[in-house]
């Protein structure tokens, strides 16, 4: 049975096109992909992402035991800061990609993808073996709202939240008397928050956020403008660009590894030797130079030679081009400004591999 979130009935009054996604139905789209992107580009849209889930990792061995699951230095988290984090395989391969936040001494925070919570859930318990703690799955007691856009933050003053974590953090406040946690973070390359409340008070605040949010413009946002806001960022996409099969540092998230961690995690040797050695293949960005759209799965081809395939594409609607990401062998002589081709309805069509992000993002506000 396909599962529902506690805004389900408010989608759906809100005429919103539903679908089938991670399990979950979910709002695609409730007036345009295109206006609900560009409403979150230059004011505020509200998301329902509660299909996502919540992993509590608590008890004395709790720090120990994430740095032996992620490559991340776990140790150096301080109470309410938050990290980007991989979940690897014994070789290195990616299961999920989390944000792990400390909320305080021997208690974190996981934020997993949806179609992914079992698959975490079951390596989490595999590694658990010698370690004091407590893994404890919340997702199905929290909603979570996602407030995104250049004006989110005058909106959330306006409800009485002065005081708002910097990037990356996370804290404690109350919304509308609802006590919440609120952590500076987002999947749009844009400013705003996240906002873990309760269930049984999740239908109350989306619709008190939305009364005050009407002076601010505010939409509600689907998934269909989620993906396009994402990719613009060049923000991976679980089961697209990201897989078992594909190393953080394949991914083009070696800025993310630390070069010297000394604990012993899942998949350490092959990601240290690739970041001595380099991979045999590797993310890119690229734009169509002709109408064109890429989409996920299609071939990449260099010198009539298949060398990738593209694993996301689309419209950018803030460029105004067709915009994707992919794999490609690691060839010396192709990189940013080099011309590749993509196979689309069997025709090759011309792309240049651009530089990532393709925006500027604007997440990094204080």
């Amino acid at each position: 049975m396909t599962k529902q979130t506690f805004l389900h009935d408010k989608h759906i009054a809100l005429g919103a096109k539903m679908v089938d996604f991670a399990g979950w139905h979910m709002p695609v789209q409730y007036s345009s992909i295109i206006e609900e992107h560009k409403t979150v580009r230059n004011n505020v849209g509200i998301f329902d992402v509660s299909h996502m889930g919540e992993i509590i990792i608590k008890g004395e061995d709790a720090e120990p035991y994430l740095n032996k699951i992620v490559p991340q230095n776990i140790d150096k988290l301080t109470n309410l800061k938050a990290t980007y984090c991989q979940l690897t395989n014994k070789n290195g391969g990616i299961i999920d990609d989390l944000i792990i936040y400390k909320l305080k001494e021997n208690e974190y925070l996981i934020i997993a993808n949806a179609s992914r919570i079992d698959e975490d859930l079951n390596w989490m318990v595999r590694n658990k073996v010698g370690f004091n703690l407590e893994i404890i799955n919340e997702s199905h007691n929290y909603s979570l709202l996602a407030v995104q856009g250049p004006l989110s933050v005058e909106l959330l003053r306006e409800v009485g939240l002065n005081n708002l974590p910097s990037f990356f953090n996370i804290k404690r406040d109350e919304i509308f008397g609802i006590n919440v946690w609120i952590s500076r973070t987002g999947y749009t390359g844009e400013d705003g928050v996240e906002i873990l409340v309760k269930n049984e008070f999740s239908e109350y605040l989306w619709d008190k956020l939305l009364e005050y949010g009407k002076k601010y413009n505010i939409k509600p946002i689907g998934l269909g403008a989620r993906d396009t806001l994402r990719l613009e960022a060049a923000l991976h996409l679980y089961g697209n660009d990201l897989d078992e099969n594909t190393t953080p540092i394949e991914a083009g998230l070696s800025w993310s590894i630390p070069k010297n961690k000394t604990v012993e995690y899942n998949g350490k040797l092959i990601i240290e030797q690739q970041l001595k050695d380099g991979v045999n293949k590797k993310l890119i960005g690229f734009k169509m130079l002709d109408k064109s759209i890429a989409r996920h799965g299609y071939d990449i081809y260099y010198n009539k030679e298949k060398i990738g395939n593209v694993t996301s594409g689309g419209i950018s609607p803030t460029r105004g081009d067709n915009i994707g990401l992919g794999y490609i062998k690691n060839l010396d002589n192709l990189s940013v400004g080099s011309t590749i081709q993509i196979m689309i309805r069997e025709k090759l069509h011309d792309a240049e591999i651009i530089k990532r992000p393709f925006i500027t993002k604007r997440n990094k506000n204080n």
